[in-house]
């Protein structure tokens, strides 16, 4: 019941569901020759938490069937693993004494992605607002009393001050209704600017209160948090209408990302991109509108020289997914509406995606990997180190002109978390990230500087940016084709188009191993079965502790990723839609989905 449907779900060899021992954290990343006398160096490793959903009625030994708040049945003391339950204080609390004890002094910084809050799934217990915002005041003072500085407590009458960065972002569960988000300002916006106020910089307080996104610096002046509020992209939001009318928030939050990343290049900063919602788009499932989507996809081209990856919850499921920049289409209205049957249904639409990347020759990511530096990657030495003839260079080539190249720029990947709520196991991520030339530095532990004010530099930046470009390799090939045939009907795109890289600029942190590059993560779960059947037998005490345990990590034997670029996730959609081809007819070890498809799935 581990929490790694589609990673290892859909390998055919996926790994045993066995219980497995703990373990130190992996990827020990120390900076040797720090300066002396700076009390928070860069470790390069920060946490992924997700998806709490503590709910203060939880109530052992209760029904699954009624939340888990009613009658008699087999909720356990941490939870009831499996089910549509959701998160009892016994496991939040444990959750945050294991991060306290065992990550505190670890990592840079977090990122909390949302729903903080109960589902509203009890019709004799309906949620409340206050309810909503209360839940999530609890989950901010865990965050201040293990990462407030010495000396100063959630019980102090001092303001506490960090002394890492907590990046917080709205779920769709952390307003009411659930998924319903007006345009800001409004009273989420500024009841969440005072619950949050610890963790955001005081010169974007004003920008989070009119649209609930913001932007954090974790390492000054080199690496920036971005907190995306989804909620305006999401499709099932029916307050808003996707990101193409000026009139929308959704088209506001695209331009203030974009005006973002601008700043953020210009400035030589790189960017972590964090939200709630993830980018999901298959034949079988699509969380965010069309246009979003549209948007979103041409950024991350346009700006992969600044950013590192995104990172999602919402879904409860471990696992990735690659935006194809060919599928951009700016002059893109469509709803491209999708029918969503079941999360099984979606894991293997994936998997049929995946399929139909294009098909690596022979060895090239072996060739591609034992290259060291930019002018390895040319076409001349391509042919050097392959004598096999002409014909394979020029199928190398053209594998290589499919992808964007060696870096596999055509693509971007987004990562999407297991949750905390235990609807199979409580889950929680490491991540780690090159840390090279970071020797000295510290991370964001003022994230109260106020910096320059964003109004002055959206005003320059629409003072000096040029209207859209209409470069036709902005659109798929198959687009490509239309608009030649159709010449004079070709239109401008109705927004600004962002500059791509420059073009003897290197690779970014996304495709190239390099500072802030993601090297890779631990993924952590705990075993509740095995725990609920140790406090049955009275193997636990009065005071039950809980642990987690390394489920998996992406340099593992199964993974075996020797970085997190865009082109090692590329390599790894591959061989799993090419697991999948090969044992159509498997049945792929994805615990407990037979079950988990019988019972009434409750919106997310």
């Amino acid at each position: 019941m581990q929490s790694i449907f589609l990673l290892l779900g859909l390998f055919a060899d996926a790994i045993s569901a066995s219980p497995l021992g703990q373990h130190p954290l992996g990827y020990p990343t120390e900076p040797a020759g720090l300066a002396e006398g700076l009390r928070k160096p860069v470790r390069g490793r920060f946490l992924h938490i997700t998806d709490f959903h503590p709910d203060r009625l939880y109530k052992p030994g209760t029904s699954i069937d009624r939340s888990c708040h009613h009658g008699n049945g087999h909720a356990g003391y941490f939870g009831a693993e499996g089910t549509d339950c959701d998160s009892p204080l016994s496991l939040v609390n444990e959750t945050f004494r294991w991060i306290e004890e065992n990550l505190k002094d670890e990592i840079d910084f977090v990122i909390w992605t949302g729903d903080s809050a109960r589902h509203d799934n009890d019709e004799k217990l309906p949620r409340t607002a206050d309810e909503i915002m209360d839940l999530n005041a609890f989950l901010s003072q865990k965050w201040i009393s293990i990462f407030s500085e010495e000396g100063v407590r959630e019980t102090s009458n001092a303001v506490p001050k960090m002394s890492i960065p907590v990046i917080p972002t709205f779920g769709n569960n952390d307003i009411m209704p659930h998924n319903i988000f007006n345009e800001g300002p409004n009273k989420w916006t500024k009841r969440f600017a005072e619950i949050w106020g610890q963790f955001i910089p005081e010169d974007q307080r004003h920008t989070f209160v009119e649209g609930g996104w913001f932007t954090a610096e974790v390492v000054p002046g080199r690496l920036a948090v971005i907190s995306l509020n989804t909620m305006y992209f999401f499709d099932s939001n029916s307050a808003v209408d996707g990101c193409n009318a000026k009139s929308e928030p959704g088209y506001e939050h695209m331009e203030w990302l974009r005006v973002q990343l601008k700043i953020l290049r210009s400035r030589n900063m790189k960017a972590i991109l964090m939200g709630h919602v993830p980018p999901a788009r298959s034949s079988e499932k699509k969380n965010w509108d069309e246009t979003c989507w549209q948007k979103y996809t041409l950024w991350m081209h346009q700006y992969r020289d600044v950013v590192v990856g995104s990172f999602y919850g919402h879904m409860n499921i471990d696992h990735f997914m690659l935006q194809d920049s060919n599928k951009v289409n700016i002059d893109s209205t469509a709803d491209g509406k999708v029918s969503v049957r079941s999360k099984t249904d979606y894991l293997e639409s994936l998997r049929n995606q995946w399929s139909s990347l294009p098909s690596p020759p022979s060895g090239i990511f072996e060739e591609l990997d034992s290259m060291s530096s930019l002018g390895d990657f040319s076409e001349v030495e391509l042919a050097k180190k392959d004598k096999r003839g002409k014909k394979k260079d020029k199928k190398k080539q053209k594998f290589l002109d499919k992808i964007g190249g060696p870096w596999a720029e055509r693509y971007s990947v987004s990562l999407v978390a297991p949750s905390l709520v235990p609807n199979f196991f409580p889950s929680l991520r490491v991540i780690d990230y090159n840390i090279t030339g970071l020797n000295g530095v510290a991370h964001g532990v003022d994230l109260f500087t106020p910096k320059v004010d964003d109004t002055t530099f959206e005003l320059e930046d629409d003072a000096i940016d040029t209207p859209a470009p209409s470069d036709d390799s902005l659109l798929s090939p198959e687009i490509q084709k239309k608009k030649k045939k159709n010449k004079g009907k070709k239109k401008k795109p109705k927004f600004k188009v962002p500059e791509p890289p420059s073009s003897t600029a290197p690779p970014g942190p996304a495709y190239s191993n390099q500072a802030f590059t993601l090297l890779g993560y631990t993924q952590y779960y705990s075993n509740l079965t095995k725990l609920h059947e140790q406090i049955a037998a009275g193997e636990r005490g009065k005071n039950p502790r809980l642990d987690y345990e390394i489920e998996y990590t992406t340099n593992d034997d199964v993974y075996q990723m020797k970085d997190l670029t865009v082109r090692s996730f590329f390599q790894l959609a591959s061989r799993i839609a090419e697991d999948g081809a090969e044992q159509k007819q498997t049945d792929v070890n994805i615990p407990d989905a037979s079950a988990s498809a019988k019972k009434k799935r409750r919106s997310q």
